[in-house]
């Protein structure tokens, strides 16, 4: 009896102390993460230069795992399919959690909660580069492009100045960014969607295994803030929403 006592107390003590964390199933997306404490802020940090044709620039993140948030690098993916975007993970406090939406590829940008990225990505939408005729052509003014390795590149500096929002923060919601999403951002949402590939998953994992990724141990300053591609296999995923 001593012995069945002292194992409910450990219980109740662990179930106490133990954060908050449970998943949910987020519509048409996959699998969300909810958590009682706000992600860090986003590190600054500079953009490798594209690789070469076809690969989308898909920034850095940060994730949950085992010991807190862990900071996934910003890197280039070379597109699933012809014409597919990339709409980014992002974190929003819903119901007195943060929970994380994961990223997907799509023909339309979608809703990633209004948080500046950077490089393109400054809230809505996509303006680091767009498809045409089958071809990515990279915009020069906000994307890190060595010209005598990619050629479908063009010039818009008029992106740039529309740009309002200037932070680094990483959630959207009470206390971050309070936008909502625009009808087009919804019908985006609605698209036939592609989940990160099984390479984007395993670039996940190794910054997960990496302890100086941890904001507990970098204190928002992880150490790989950015790669210039995933050299592992890729397998994608279709998924519809409706």
């Amino acid at each position: 009896m001593k012995k069945i006592i002292q194992a409910l107390i450990f219980f109740v003590v662990a179930t106490v102390a133990a954060p908050k964390i449970h998943a949910q199933e987020e519509v048409g997306v996959g699998v969300g993460v909810d958590i009682s404490t706000p992600p860090p802020e986003l590190p600054d940090y500079e953009q490798p230069e594209c690789p070469g044709d076809g690969y989308i620039w898909t920034p850095g993140y940060w994730a949950y795992g085992d010991d807190g948030y862990f900071w996934v690098p910003g890197v280039w993916v070379a597109a699933p399919e012809p014409n597919y975007y990339w709409t980014p993970a992002y974190w929003g406090y819903e119901n007195n959690y943060y929970r994380f939406h994961r990223g997907y590829w799509g023909p339309h940008i979608g809703f990633y909660g209004g948080i500046n990225y950077g490089f393109g990505y400054f809230g809505n939408g996509y303006v680091g580069g767009e498809w045409y005729g089958g071809h990515f052509r990279y915009n020069t003014a906000v994307t890190r492009v060595n010209i005598r390795v990619v050629h479908n590149t063009y010039v818009n500096r008029t992106v740039i100045n529309n740009v309002r929002i200037n932070n680094r923060i990483s959630f959207n919601g009470r206390g971050g960014v309070n936008v909502r999403p625009r009808p087009e951002e919804r019908n985006a949402m609605r698209e036939r969607h592609i989940q990160e590939t099984r390479a984007q998953a395993r670039h996940q994992q190794e910054a997960r295994r990496d302890r100086n990724q941890y904001a507990s141990v970098n204190h928002g300053r992880p150490s790989n803030t950015a790669s210039a591609r995933i050299t592992t296999g890729v397998m994608q995923i279709a998924i519809t929403t409706g």
